[in-house]
């Protein structure tokens, strides 16, 4: 895409620029990262340019990795250190998140599974095959039988939970394999998955034995991390709003600001 001339108050903006930005704004297509790639250098421009004109002398920092920030970085960071005004969330807006959001403070479900493993490498196609085949044929025997399925454990499952008849204890979220969990999450309770489990490390018969599903949190326990979340809203609401009324008073050329 060949784009016309990008510039702010007169100040224009290279397309060498342009191009160095693009890697930042992955998108669906060149000609959509080449625009993002634009806003960003013209939002990024009026706030140098706004600061420049205030004369604001800014101290550049380290950040926790040790990088040194760049002058112009820390120049828009004085800026809008300055400019941009957020009170701090108050107890009772806290409160009042915390009540209109309930579903954000939950504590994880926790999974009470257990298992038969076959164990078989994906590398070796006839050795898994032969797994899913032994694992059909558990699943037929406990289709009319499912107290069977400890005992058929403790004599044939490849994981030392086979000493527990195939027992995992409670288990969350990201603590098994993906696979695993696809159908885990799909039981429930005291349901046998009606088809073999494939995973890395093998074939699994799978049942859920215990689902508790998550609870609550007291609002003591979430303060904090409700308020640290409503200030950075804040501060980046308060940040487009600082940027709206500079690209007002600004002559822009150049692809429209979002």
């Amino acid at each position: 895409m060949t784009m016309d001339r990008v510039a702010v108050n007169g100040t224009e903006i290279p397309h060498a620029a342009i191009d160095r930005e693009i890697q930042n704004h992955p998108a669906e297509s060149t000609e959509t990262a080449r625009i993002e790639a634009a806003r960003a250098l013209i939002v990024r421009e009026l706030l140098l340019q706004e600061a420049r004109r205030l004369g604001l002398k800014p101290t550049v920092h380290f950040d926790d990795d040790g990088r040194r920030e760049t002058e112009e970085e820390a120049l828009i960071g004085a800026l809008l250190e300055a400019k941009v005004d957020t009170p701090k969330p108050d107890t009772a807006a806290c409160r009042r998140y915390y009540e209109e959001h309930p579903d954000r403070f939950l504590s994880p479900d926790l999974f009470e599974p257990a298992h038969i493993l076959l164990s078989a490498s994906p590398a070796d196609p006839d050795a898994y095959s032969e797994a899913v085949r032994r694992a059909e044929a558990i699943i037929e025997t406990l289709r009319a039988d499912p107290k069977k399925f400890s005992d058929i454990a403790r004599e044939q499952s490849a994981c030392s939970s086979a000493a527990d008849g195939g027992g995992l204890g409670q288990v969350l979220q990201g603590q098994t394999a993906p696979e695993f969990e696809t159908f885990l999450f799909a039981l429930e309770e005291g349901q046998i998955c009606p088809v073999p489990v494939k995973s890395r490390y093998g074939v699994h018969v799978l049942r859920l034995d215990r689902k508790i599903a998550g609870r609550l949190l007291p609002f003591e326990a979430v303060h904090d991390k409700i308020e640290a979340y409503l200030e950075e809203a804040g501060w980046r609401c308060g940040v487009a709003d600082f940027i709206d009324d500079l690209v007002t008073r600004a002559e822009i050329e150049g692809p429209a600001l979002k």
